[in-house]
């Protein structure tokens, strides 16, 4: 375990603490500033937020004593940084381009944006904290790569489920287990016709947006969170859309394993979520040792051979600081792409739509995402769900049906698109 502690003090002392930038400020991006307002070694000199007043508010949380300048000029933040001040902006750029950031959190869950950003902090040779795991199943191996050649760190962000799963995947990969499954417990009840409207109540009650808890309750951020680890481990859905069995922790190590064993699963290795077991990340791993076997019944681990992992925690936003710390301290993530995808994430209609339909975005009315094999959603010919949005339908598409690209128009020629078409060319 890197001696994160012990640096970020070294830092504190020194008077060189790490420098981030924040893109986003709303509940997760707030939650990430006032994290660091309780470290040592770590500052938040930059706030980005379309909403001036969000980006300001940003920083009251914090328990640092912060002087706050609000500026959208590259050449004023420069100044005020350099005089102590923090800066609220509603330009992106002032967060990947001043000279004082030494990494820079995407908070934004926009995919279009996310592309932007990345691309912008690469070229300013900023450490990247990809909350947006949108953008990452769109075009993470491409960004990872360009990231790589410009000496930087791509990194997912500690606390997210898909960075807590390939935490526990290295854990057990490191010392010799046959990883069955890694996956998530579900902790909102799986509705794949969910909309904003039937969610605007419970969101409401949790202070939240409903399109936000849409895409939970309807499955797609389960399938992008999946769809991440797979890239970045080599696990596979074993079946389009996974299985999402219904188990309990004790039960994980049963029901998450091959078909002649008594399990579920066609094929070891693979991507899936429980219901029934949240808020945890779980691995099922396997030894035919005996007498690890018998170490292991000594730890309560059970008779195997099948044995569950699990981690009954994951505190999203508030464990990020550990992402940037460990980026700038040990050039090193908590998690990215590997050289190609693994999985595609892959739009499924909610409702019936017509030609001259425009799709709205994620967590809204036309389409939810699901997953699949890359190599699978590439013979199909199956749209990515992170272009689906602004894509202008041709043709008449029931329910229940996975977009293609000759259903609709790609009518967006923007920075995500050409880095997707990029990315098909070089790594496919």
């Amino acid at each position: 375990m890197n001696e994160v502690d012990i640096k970020l003090v070294e830092r504190e002392n020194a008077g060189n603490p790490i420098r981030t930038a924040i893109i986003g400020a709303g509940q997760m991006g707030t939650e990430i500033i006032t994290q660091i307002g309780e470290m040592k070694g770590m500052e938040v000199v930059v706030v980005v937020d379309l909403n001036r007043e969000l980006a300001e508010k940003g920083y009251s949380y914090s328990r640092k004593k912060m002087k706050v300048f609000y500026t959208d000029s590259f050449e004023e933040a420069e100044k005020k940084i350099s005089e102590g001040y923090c800066i609220a902006t509603t330009d992106y750029r002032i967060a990947t381009t001043v000279s004082a950031v030494d990494s820079v959190v995407d908070a934004t869950g926009s995919t279009e944006m996310g592309a932007v950003i990345a691309m912008s902090c690469i070229d300013n040779k900023k450490n990247i904290v990809m909350m947006n795991v949108e953008c990452d199943v769109t075009i993470g191996p491409v960004l990872r790569k360009m990231a790589d050649n410009a000496g930087v760190v791509y990194s997912l962000a500690a606390g997210d489920e898909p960075a807590a799963i390939v935490e526990l995947y290295r854990f057990a990969k490191a010392i010799g287990f046959e990883i069955i499954a890694a996956g998530k417990g579900k902790n909102n009840p799986l509705n794949i016709y969910s909309t904003p409207d039937t969610e605007q109540e419970k969101a409401d009650a949790r202070k939240m947006s409903s399109k936000m808890l849409c895409e939970f309750v309807d499955g797609s951020k389960t399938a992008i969170e999946m769809a991440s680890v797979s890239n970045a481990t080599g696990l596979v859905p074993d079946v389009q859309g996974m299985h999402g069995s219904k188990a309990s922790v004790p039960e994980l190590n049963k029901v998450f394993i091959p078909k002649e064993d008594g399990g579920v699963l066609e094929k070891r290795g693979i991507v899936d979520f429980a219901i029934g077991v949240h808020p945890g990340v779980f691995l099922v791993v396997h030894t035919d040792n005996k007498r690890i076997q018998e170490g292991l019944v000594q730890r309560d681990m059970g008779e195997g051979p099948y044995y569950t992992l699990y981690r009954p925690y994951h505190l999203c936003s508030i464990e990020v600081p550990l992402t940037i710390a460990q980026g700038v301290l040990y050039g090193e993530s908590h998690g990215h792409p590997m050289g190609k995808l693994t999985s595609e994430c892959i739009a499924v209609t909610k409702r019936e739509l017509y030609a001259g339909d425009v799709l709205d975005g994620i967590g809204e009315y036309s389409y939810r995402v699901s997953v699949d094999t890359y190599e699978h959603a590439k013979e199909n010919n199956f749209l990515p769900a992170g272009l689906a949005k602004g894509c202008r339908l041709v043709k008449d598409v029931p329910v229940d049906t996975i977009l293609t690209y000759d259903m609709v128009s790609i009518e967006n020629d923007s920075v995500l698109l050409e880095l997707r078409r990029l990315q098909d060319k070089l790594y496919s």
